[in-house]
C-alpha cells in the first residue's frame, strides 16, 4: 500500500491570495497532489484566536514528558493555583479552505460541528507551487503570523523535481539546481523562531521511478535542504519522509532516509509518518521508532504523525480516497506523552477532498462533517 499524500492548500501572497492543490490517485494507486489553477481572493479577515500568555511548548525531547501535576496543599498555606498551558500552542494560519467556508456559512446546520472540530484547529500550510519570487515572502507571512500569535507553525516545502515520478501531481522545480535556489529562498522565510517543516511528503518513499543518478541528486538535494533550513533558522525542526507503515519496508525506507542526511542532526530533526492516510496513531508510533532504529538516529531525533482523519484507522481493504466512516484524529499538539514522538500534526487538512467527494483538492462540508462526527 502507498500512502495518500493528497490534496492541500499552499499559501498565496500576503494579501490572502490561497493557491488550491488538488489530488488523484495514479495508475500505481497513489493519491497525489496537483496544483490547480490560482484563485484570486480579496485579503481574508483576521481570525480572532486565544494568545497564550507564555511561550508555547518547546519540540525538544522534553517536550513528550507529561505536566506534571498540581501542587500539593501544605498545613500552613493554600496550594497555588497551577495553569496548565495551552493544549496546542500550535499556529492556525486564517487561509485555509475550511475558515473559509466557515464565515461564509454562518447558519447552516453543521457549521458548529466543523468550527469546533476542525476549523479551530491548527493545520499544515502548503507551499507547492513553483514561484520562487515570492516564496520568501509568503513564508514569512506565515511565519510572522505565528510568531506574534506566539506559536509554533507547521510549513510543507513541496517542490522536488520530478515529483509523483510524472503522474498526476507532476511539477515542482524544473531542476535540481532550480530546487536548490527554492530552497534558498524558502529558508529566508522561516524567521527565528520555533517552525515545524514537513519536507517534501512521498520523496523518499517514492523513488522507485528514478535513475541511479537522478535518486542520489534527489538525495543530496534533501540532505542540503536540512542544512539550509537549520542554518538560516536554528529553532527550525526538520522532518524528512517516512511514508507510512502500510508502505515500504522499514529497512528499505531507513536506508533512502540516511541517505537524504535524515539521520544528521545538522540537517534533520527526524522523520514525519501518515502524512495525508487513516493508520491509527499506535500503529504509526511503533513504526517510526522502528524506523528511527533501522536509520541508526541519535536519541534527538524523533518522528512527529500526521493524525487528521486516523480516528477511526484505514478504511477495510485500504481504500484511500475519501473512504467512508473515517474521522478526524487526536488534535494537533506538541506534547504528546509518548517518547519520541515529538508531535501530532494536521498536515492533511480534514474535509479536502481526495477526489472522490468533490473535486480533488476542494474542501467538501459534507465530507468534513462526516470526519467532526467521526
Amino acid at each position: 500500500m502507498v500512502t495518500a499524500a493528497a490534496a492541500v492548500a499552499a499559501v498565496g501572497t500576503v494579501a490572502g491570495l490561497v493557491s488550491a492543490l488538488d489530488a488523484h490517485r495514479g495508475d500505481d494507486g497513489t493519491a497525489r497532489p496537483t496544483v490547480s489553477p490560482v484563485p484570486s481572493l480579496a485579503p481574508l479577515p483576521a481570525v480572532p484566536s486565544r494568545t497564550p500568555t507564555a511561550d508555547p511548548p518547546s519540540l525538544s525531547r522534553s517536550s513528550a514528558t507529561p505536566e506534571p501535576g498540581p501542587t500539593k496543599p501544605t498545613a500552613t498555606r493554600p496550594a497555588p493555583v497551577t495553569r496548565m498551558p495551552a493544549p496546542v500552542g500550535l499556529y492556525r494560519y486564517g487561509g485555509s479552505q475550511v475558515l473559509d467556508w466557515v464565515r461564509a456559512h454562518p447558519s447552516d446546520p453543521r457549521r458548529p460541528l466543523i468550527e469546533s472540530r476542525i476549523a479551530a484547529r491548527p493545520a499544515a500550510v502548503w507551499f507547492a507551487d513553483f514561484a520562487p519570487d515570492t516564496l520568501a515572502s509568503r513564508v514569512r507571512a506565515v511565519t510572522s503570523g505565528a510568531a506574534r500569535a506566539g506559536r509554533v507553525p507547521v510549513v510543507v516545502a513541496y517542490a522536488i523535481p520530478q515529483r509523483d515520478c510524472g503522474g498526476a501531481s507532476d511539477g515542482g522545480a524544473p531542476d535540481i539546481g532550480a530546487y536548490d535556489d527554492w530552497i534558498d529562498r524558502f529558508a529566508a522565510g522561516l524567521g527565528t523562531r520555533e517552525v515545524i517543516v514537513i519536507l517534501e511528503p512521498d520523496a523518499l518513499s517514492q523513488t522507485d521511478c528514478l535513475s541511479g543518478s537522478q535518486r542520489a541528486d534527489r538525495y543530496a538535494a534533501l540532505a542540503r535542504a536540512g542544512r539550509v533550513m537549520k542554518t538560516a533558522n536554528p529553532r527550525a525542526r526538520v522532518y524528512y519522509d517516512a511514508g507510512h507503515s502500510d508502505w515500504n519496508p522499514a529497512g528499505t525506507q531507513a536506508a533512502r532516509l540516511r541517505a537524504a542526511g535524515a539521520a544528521a542532526p545538522a540537517s534533520s530533526d527526524g522523520v514525519f509518518t501518515n502524512v495525508s492516510n487513516f493508520n491509527r496513531t499506535d500503529d504509526e508510533i511503533a513504526y517510526a521508532r522502528r524506523m528511527l532504529t533501522a536509520m541508526g538516529a541519535p536519541d534527538s531525533l524523533g518522528a512527529v504523525i500526521d493524525t487528521s482523519r486516523n480516528g477511526n484507522g484505514a478504511a477495510p481493504g485500504g481504500a484511500w480516497c475519501d473512504p467512508d466512516g473515517r474521522g478526524i484524529g487526536q488534535p494537533p499538539t506538541l506534547t504528546t506523552g509518548r517518547p519520541r514522538i515529538d508531535a501530532y500534526l494536521w498536515v492533511k487538512l480534514p474535509g479536502e477532498s481526495d477526489g472522490c467527494k468533490g473535486e480533488p483538492g476542494t474542501f467538501v462540508p459534507g465530507y468534513a462533517y462526516e470526519l467532526a462526527k467521526g
